[in-house]
């Protein structure tokens, strides 16, 4: 608060004053943990040595950060002392970016906002422990699409679908193509109420945050690739039901370039307030070239390319149509020669429907056009 004196009156620490109350007493180093990430913190001059660029709209452009600059960069998000980032005001500085300082998890304290801190700390526990070992790096993709297909002249039939009710796109879709039902500002509501997909996701692989401090909001025809996040801990539950269920021991393979092989691509799927706004020639043609956008991959053949795994994408808030979605999904996929794996959360009625749609049309030979 020294630091961001004017917000003395807007800001509050109820979330965090609860948690650390909350803390069991084999789990209760938070004094120790706060002292190593403030020393990470002040390292920012020694790991950062130049002005990280902005991943800013309608440009194709990738930064790649060492595993220990991130967890500098969000030791100085939590201590929330990035300079012209806490106003949103829609004239301000960065009213295009997402939030990135901490402040807005501090507040209002609920057992959600708990949760999230549990694994934001097990995170920088992790992270500043004195056998630490952060080799990796991690790169941040905008990809902008230019030429997007004209989708009643492509002839390719859909691809093989696996779905099931049962397992999630991070466990069972490990080294695929893993789809986060991404916000237009990445990360959504992790720095706030939001616990939902993407919110989860971010807090499980909590270096996907640092995305937020540099990447502007995405428009229609541009998707955030993120390669070689670690995952960090382990979760049960969804929204209201979400709980932060301990450590996670990452052991996936590592590339040339030393990124764990995981690929994460946010799309963000438009909000329909009108539920039947959906099936308008507009709104399709924006959520195929959305998909599209995450799901094609420049200069590989596709029989190198991973299967993609998602699952309901913009069907929860967003109002989208959970049968539509799927057959968007699908029709992207197969103009890209990829195929799905997809996650319906514990839905058996919807695994079902939507199987029974894809029999359908391969038995049938329907070409996406």
């Amino acid at each position: 608060m020294s630091y961001n004196y004017r917000y003395k009156n807007e800001w509050n620490f109820d979330a965090l004053e609860v948690y650390v109350g909350s803390l069991a007493k084999h789990e209760n180093n938070f004094p120790e943990i706060i002292r190593r990430m403030a020393t990470l913190a002040l390292e920012l001059p020694n790991l950062i040595k130049k002005a990280i660029p902005l991943l800013r709209q309608n440009r194709n452009h990738s930064i790649t950060l060492s595993q220990v600059q991130i967890s500098c960069l969000l030791a100085n998000a939590f201590f929330c002392t990035f300079p012209h980032r806490n106003s949103t005001q829609p004239n301000s500085e960065y009213s295009n970016f997402p939030t990135i300082n901490f402040s807005s998890l501090f507040g209002n304290a609920s057992k959600q906002k708990t949760e999230k801190l549990r694994a934001i700390f097990h995170y920088f526990s992790t992270v500043t422990a004195p056998d630490a070992n952060l080799k990796g790096l991690v790169t941040f993709e905008r990809r902008c699409l230019a030429d997007p297909p004209n989708w009643r002249e492509e002839k390719d039939e859909l691809t093989r679908l696996y779905i099931s009710p049962d397992g999630s796109i991070e466990r069972e879709g490990d080294g695929m193509l893993q789809v986060d039902f991404a916000s237009k500002f990445v990360g959504g509501g992790v720095l706030g109420k939001g616990l939902v997909q993407e919110e989860i996701l971010f807090l499980m692989n909590p270096e996907l945050i640092v995305s937020r401090l540099f990447t502007e909001k995405l428009n229609d025809n541009e998707c955030l690739k993120i390669t070689g996040a670690q995952i960090y801990s382990c979760y049960s539950g969804y929204s209201d039901a979400f709980e932060w269920r301990g450590p996670y021991s990452d052991e996936s393979e590592r590339d040339e370039w030393r990124r764990r092989r995981r690929q994460i691509i946010a799309i963000d799927a438009l909000h329909f307030k009108n539920h039947t706004d959906q099936y308008n020639e507009g709104s399709i043609k924006r959520e195929l070239n959305k998909a599209y956008c995450g799901f094609r991959e420049n200069d590989v053949h596709p029989d190198y390319l991973p299967s993609i795994a998602t699952g309901n994408w913009g069907c929860g808030a967003f109002n989208g149509d959970y049968k539509l979605k799927a057959l968007i999904q699908m029709m992207a996929a197969a103009v890209v020669k990829r195929d799905l794996a997809y996650f319906t959360f514990g839905n058996r009625n919807q695994a079902e429907q939507i199987r029974k749609m894809h029999q359908h049309l391969t038995d049938h030979r329907v070409t996406v056009d």
